[in-house]
C-alpha cells in the first residue's frame, strides 16, 4: 500500500465560494463535503499560480486525487503543470480534460506543451487538427501564438509570421489579446531583420496594453525549446472512482509518476508512426 500524501494547508478564510460558480457547478457530482474541499484547493490553485506556481500545482494534486474525473480539475492539474515546467503532465492532463469537456479551449496550451517536450512537429498536427473558427477570439489568438512559435522551433521564420497573419491582427483595436498579437508579431519580423516593422508593431502593442491599463505587461504563449527532451506520456486516462467522499491510498498514487511511466507507450506509438514534413 502507497503512503498517503500529506495535503497542503488549506487557510480559514479560502471558502469554496472563492472558486468561480461555473467551476463549482462541475463539482456537484462529489458528496457535499468532498466538493466543498476540492473547491477550496482549486480556489487556492488559482490565487498562487502566479506568485507560487509549485503550492498551487500541489494544490492542484489534491484536488485531482480527490475529484479526478472533473473536468474543471483536470484543466486546473494542467495548467498548474505547465506553470512549473512539466509539460509532459501538461499534455496528459490537457488531453483527459478534452477528452471529458469535448472542448478545444485549451487548445494552444496543448501546441506549447508540446513544444515543450521537444515536438514542434506535433504541435503544429494539434493546431491544425481543431476548427479555428469554432474557437474564441481569445482563444484563436493563444493557438497563432503558439503556432508561430513552432514554426520558430522549425526554423521556418516566415511561416513563423504567417501563422499570426489572423482577422484578430489590427492594429488599430485594442482587445484582452491585442498586446501579446502584436508583441509576437514584433518579435518574428525583429527575427527577419525587418526592423521598422517590428518597431511599428512594438509600439502597437504598447498602445494596446496601455488603453488596456496593462501597464505593458503581459502574457504571451511561447515556450522555450528544449525544456524537456525525454518525458513524454501516452493519451491513455487512469481509471478512477473519485465521487467518493475521500480518496484512498490507491487513489493517492502520484499523477506525475503515472505521466513518467507512460513514456514507453508514446515513445512506441511514434515509432510506429510514419514520418512526415510539414507542409507550408
Amino acid at each position: 500500500m502507497r503512503e498517503r500524501v500529506p495535503e497542503p494547508p488549506l487557510p480559514d478564510e479560502i471558502t469554496p465560494r472563492d472558486l468561480h460558480p461555473a467551476a463549482r457547478n462541475e463539482l456537484k457530482t462529489l458528496s457535499k463535503e468532498n466538493a466543498e474541499n476540492v473547491a477550496r484547493h482549486l480556489a487556492m490553485a488559482a490565487r498562487l499560480i502566479d506568485e507560487d506556481p509549485q503550492r498551487a500545482h500541489e494544490h492542484a494534486l489534491v484536488a485531482s486525487r480527490r475529484a479526478g474525473r472533473v473536468g474543471v480539475v483536470r484543466e486546473t492539474l494542467a495548467i498548474t503543470a505547465y506553470g512549473i515546467g512539466d509539460f509532459a503532465l501538461a499534455l496528459r492532463e490537457l488531453r483527459t480534460y478534452r477528452r471529458i469537456s469535448g472542448k478545444d479551449d485549451m487548445i494552444a496550451l496543448i501546441v506549447d506543451s508540446e513544444r515543450g517536450v521537444g515536438r514542434p512537429d506535433r504541435a503544429l498536427e494539434e493546431g491544425r487538427g481543431v476548427d479555428r473558427s469554432a474557437l474564441t477570439p481569445d482563444v484563436r489568438v493563444a493557438l497563432a501564438i503558439a503556432m508561430s512559435g513552432a514554426r520558430l522551433d522549425r526554423g521556418e521564420t516566415e511561416l513563423a509570421l504567417g501563422e499570426l497573419e489572423i482577422p484578430e491582427l489590427d492594429p488599430d483595436r485594442a482587445f484582452e489579446w491585442s498586446p501579446a498579437l502584436f508583441s509576437a508579431r514584433a518579435a518574428v519580423l525583429e527575427d527577419l531583420g525587418r526592423t521598422e516593422e517590428a518597431a511599428f508593431w512594438t509600439q502597437r502593442a504598447e498602445v494596446a496594453a496601455s488603453a488596456l491599463g496593462l501597464d505593458g505587461e503581459f502574457d504571451e504563449i511561447i515556450v522555450e525549446d528544449g525544456l524537456i527532451d525525454d518525458d513524454e506520456l501516452d493519451d491513455e486516462e487512469p481509471d478512477q472512482d473519485d465521487t467518493a467522499d475521500t480518496a484512498t491510498d490507491e487513489d493517492s498514487a502520484s499523477v506525475d509518476q503515472d505521466a513518467t511511466d507512460a513514456v514507453a507507450a508514446e515513445e512506441a506509438e511514434d515509432a510506429a508512426a510514419p514520418s512526415s514534413e510539414d507542409d507550408a
